[in-house]
């Protein structure tokens, strides 16, 4: 299971009730706009990731945050910090607002929902991916727990869905894959 298999899954469904509510979107437009940012977010990640000091920062952000109650408490997504830790999230993954900004315009022009609106849902959207692998990686367990050789391993697989050590074909497929609902 990849990372948008994960976020699209019926358990999360009330996320993402909740995301359409909070930016005026039907259930198929939410779905459209997260299957679209969805690979840059993870594309963004596994570039963090793919050196050991990216892969601490990953898991000391997993240890350290509260991110599995964006999923587990919904209600928790229209709160100004939510965006806040989002943009904080999007700082490390893109290191820049305009990459943001670029993949915002990208995605609306393959969806056709508003750029103006996925630039304020992104930061929300990365909330969720990272309370989605927090629940993953630490479940019901300690964070303490955490450690990069079996945590890494899942957070690899997570944003690789077809293991084979490159994420660049599931980003692509995914892509496709919007494009064509």
């Amino acid at each position: 299971m990849n990372i948008l298999d994960l976020l699209l899954s019926a358990e999360n469904k009330p996320a993402l009730d909740e995301v359409a509510r909070n930016f005026g979107l039907n259930e198929q437009q939410t779905r459209n706009a997260v299957e679209g940012l969805i690979p840059a977010l993870s594309r963004g990640m596994q570039n963090n990731t793919g050196n050991e000091q990216g892969m601490d920062d990953l898991l000391d952000a997993l240890r350290s945050g509260k991110h599995a109650q964006y999923m587990e408490q919904p209600n928790t997504l229209s709160r100004p910090e939510t965006t806040e830790d989002g943009n904080g999230i999007l700082g490390h993954i893109f290191g820049n607002k305009q990459v943001s900004r670029d993949v915002a315009a990208r995605v609306s022009e393959q969806s056709g929902i508003s750029s103006t609106i996925l630039k304020k849902m992104l930061p929300v959207v990365a909330s969720l991916v990272m309370g989605a692998i927090s629940k993953k990686v630490i479940g019901g367990g300690s964070a303490s727990q955490v450690n990069r050789g079996t945590s890494g391993g899942l957070i690899g697989m997570l944003l690789d869905s077809d293991r084979d050590g490159s994420i660049w074909d599931d980003v692509l497929g995914m892509a496709a894959k919007g494009l064509l609902r």
